[in-house]
């Protein structure tokens, strides 16, 4: 009789198996199943701060920034109340970046931010005049072998006396303009090279008297008053121009308030003698001496009745620099529009291409776009200069250049060379193109 060991063993192994393929069949059911009962929802996503513009920076001073441009740089109304109010509290203009810095309104992220785009001196401890540079002096220890009189020192001289080559063109610049002298102690002081420590290293050494003479003005002779302008010719001030004004007399000033008073307030023209008289910037005794020879040509009901009857202007004839008030409203404009292109036009000193005059803000353009179809343009005498010779006043005032104009001061200081300056100011190229329109061509 066989032994039945082995049969059974398997017999054992094959029952196994098969209660185990039916586990895993049960399993794989049971599993299809609850997921098919499973409801899957979307989850609902919040974002915990909203997507704000891209702000694009550039170089700026903010002395110069108004509510509007703070608010540009991404300042809340909040903000700017209380940056302007600091900065009227701290005499009404920064010094220097640590000075801008201390604004509670301003957070160190922001300020990180904004820094390497300010133009002002890290600190206000080395220039006397802010326009100058952004860079503290180093404090290092002049080299100084005894007395010397400082009007003999050479360009070498001073370099070895410790200060940079351009530091020491940039004194002798300074004693140039003093007329070839320091004077004294207290003018050399007034050198922005020259920091407090310094000059407190070089006072014992200074062959100088202590104070400027009260006489020092006279060293410099004084500019001949311009003789009055006598009128001798007839005119019609309802034909003059800003310099035909000037012509007579008056400054640029005076010239483009009679110009408004007329174009605007009195609508184009001067109807009687009495609103000359009237406009406050010709004083008595200039009316007298012009009212022989003013020669309206039309009293106020004649003028209005020729104004009527007159045909329209040509407007293919006009000068884009030369239109006013009046034909400007005659072409189409509202009285807004006309004065704000006059505006624009008198900040920039006269257009240079047609197209400026669409860049004055909000007009018509349409309007705008016909006018620079039809008329003509002359820009012969606007003003145009060298970046090394163009006057401060005109530089910060000038649409085109107000926020890069303490670069341009700073820069041309030791680098009296225009293609130098364009270099370091490092402007965006649309930027250039529009303040290369107002100086000398220098390529």
């Amino acid at each position: 009789m066989k032994p039945k060991l082995p049969f059974q063993i398997r017999k054992r192994q094959l029952i196994s198996l098969a209660i185990f393929g039916i586990m895993i069949l049960a399993s794989q059911l049971f599993f299809s199943v609850y997921r098919k009962n499973q409801v899957y929802e979307t989850p609902d996503i919040h974002f915990i701060a909203a997507v704000t513009p891209e702000i694009t920076l550039i170089d700026f001073n903010p002395n110069d920034l108004d509510e509007k441009q703070w608010k540009n740089l991404g300042f809340t109304d909040r903000q700017i109340k209380t940056i302007l109010k600091y900065k009227d509290i701290v005499g009404g203009n920064f010094k220097s970046k640590a000075q801008f810095k201390k604004c509670y309104a301003i957070s160190e992220e922001k300020y990180l931010s904004l820094e390497k785009y300010i133009i002002l001196p890290e600190t206000n401890l080395g220039f006397k005049n802010k326009s100058f540079d952004s860079r503290p002096f180093e404090k290092k220890k002049l080299n100084i072998k005894g007395k010397f009189n400082p009007d003999l020192l050479s360009q070498k001289d001073w370099e070895n006396l410790g200060f940079s080559e351009k530091q020491a063109a940039a004194i002798l610049k300074y004693k140039n303009y003093l007329g070839g002298s320091f004077i004294s102690k207290e003018k050399l002081k007034e050198c922005f090279i020259i920091n407090d420590v310094q000059f407190s290293q070089l006072s014992p050494f200074l062959i100088l008297q202590e104070k400027t003479p009260e006489n020092y003005v006279n060293r410099f002779p004084k500019q001949k008053e311009k003789e009055p302008i006598k009128i001798k010719n007839y005119f019609d001030p309802n034909e003059l121009n800003a310099d035909q004004w000037q012509a007579l007399g008056f400054t640029e000033k005076q010239a483009n308030v009679i110009v408004n008073y007329r174009d605007k307030n009195l609508r184009g023209s001067f109807k009687s003698l009495e609103d000359i008289q009237k406009c406050f910037v010709i004083s008595a005794d200039k009316f007298e001496e012009m009212k022989p020879w003013i020669k309206l040509s039309v009293s106020a009901k004649g003028k209005d009745e020729k104004l009527a009857l007159q045909e329209k202007t040509d407007f293919a004839t006009v000068d884009l620099n030369q239109i006013n008030f009046r034909q400007l409203k005659e072409f189409g404009f509202t009285e807004k529009d006309a004065a704000m292109i006059l505006s624009f036009r008198k900040k920039l000193g006269g257009f240079i291409n047609k197209q400026q005059l669409l860049e004055t803000y909000d007009i018509d353009r349409a309007t705008g776009e016909k006018l620079i179809f039809v008329a003509k343009l002359n820009n012969a005498t606007v003003t145009r200069y060298a970046l090394k010779d163009a006057p401060e006043e005109w530089l910060k005032r000038h649409p085109y250049f107000r926020y890069s104009a303490d670069k341009i001061i700073y820069y041309r200081i030791t680098n009296p060379d225009d293609r130098k300056i364009w270099k370091f100011l490092k402007l965006k190229p649309e930027y250039e193109e529009r303040m290369r329109l107002y100086t000398i061509n220098d390529r």
